[in-house]
């Protein structure tokens, strides 16, 4: 059980080692498992109203966590990013989580051995910079002390982040400067969609989107075919 603080310490002792941006969302994510009762963790940045940017994940099934919902465009790190209000899930097999996220809660319990999720926006004011995403294999809440260190620790996390951006001696190579990050082929491909279709971006986006779905496949591998010329839209495909 984590002690009062103990991952809040931990994100301040961070600050002074002058690291990188996926280098400090590595060390957020790890004091998070290290000091709360949970089983993995990742940080996703907004980059646009329809992206977000996965800075880092501790592990696979974090990762796929993330890749799913940017494909469904639905579940508790979506719902926070759009909130700015943490989502607390003790139990994603819970009716009312299943009603709440039909195709997130369906492809979670298929494909992952995740029960508990927890969404914290990373938010400092009216700045809402992306999403710290913790969950658990095992159902079950955080306790009173692991929540009020959590969120002290997502206060922290995205101070710290702004002064990454923001010190007069940083390296301005950064995840502000890379709108597009590591899902580039995502937006290349909505951009050849939306001129295949003759759609908006957002529409050429969610047909994407359907697509992944009704072929269950992760968005990033339809948008790989996209852009490689495999896969092109028509307006008779779903």
């Amino acid at each position: 059980m984590a002690e009062r603080g103990t991952v809040t310490r931990a994100l301040l002792g961070i600050v002074r080692t002058g690291v990188d941006d996926r280098r400090l969302a590595e060390l957020i994510c790890t004091a998070c498992v290290d000091g709360l009762d949970v089983d993995g963790a990742s940080v996703s940045l907004l980059t646009a109203r329809t992206s977000r940017l996965t800075l880092w994940a501790t592990d696979p099934v974090a990762e796929q966590l993330e890749e799913l919902q940017f494909t469904l465009n639905e579940g508790a790190c979506v719902e926070a990013a759009l909130s700015g209000h943490p989502v607390l899930v003790p139990d994603l097999h819970h009716r009312t989580e299943v009603v709440r996220w039909p195709l997130f809660a369906a492809a979670v319990a298929e494909q992952t051995p995740v029960r508990a999720l927890f969404a914290l926006p990373l938010q400092w004011g009216a700045v809402n910079l992306g999403v710290l995403d913790l969950y658990r294999t095992s159902p079950g809440g955080l306790s009173e002390v692991q929540w009020r260190d959590a969120l002290a620790a997502t206060d922290t996390a995205a101070l710290m982040m702004l002064g990454q951006r923001t010190e007069p001696d940083g390296d301005c190579d950064g995840w502000l400067d890379h709108v597009i990050g590591h899902r580039a082929e995502v937006h290349q491909a909505t951009g050849m969609v939306l001129v295949q279709l003759g759609v908006s971006a957002t529409d050429a986006l969610a047909r994407l989107r359907g697509y992944a779905f009704v072929k269950q496949r992760l968005l990033i591998d339809v948008a790989r075919d996209v852009v490689a010329r495999r896969l092109v839209f028509t307006e008779d495909m779903p």
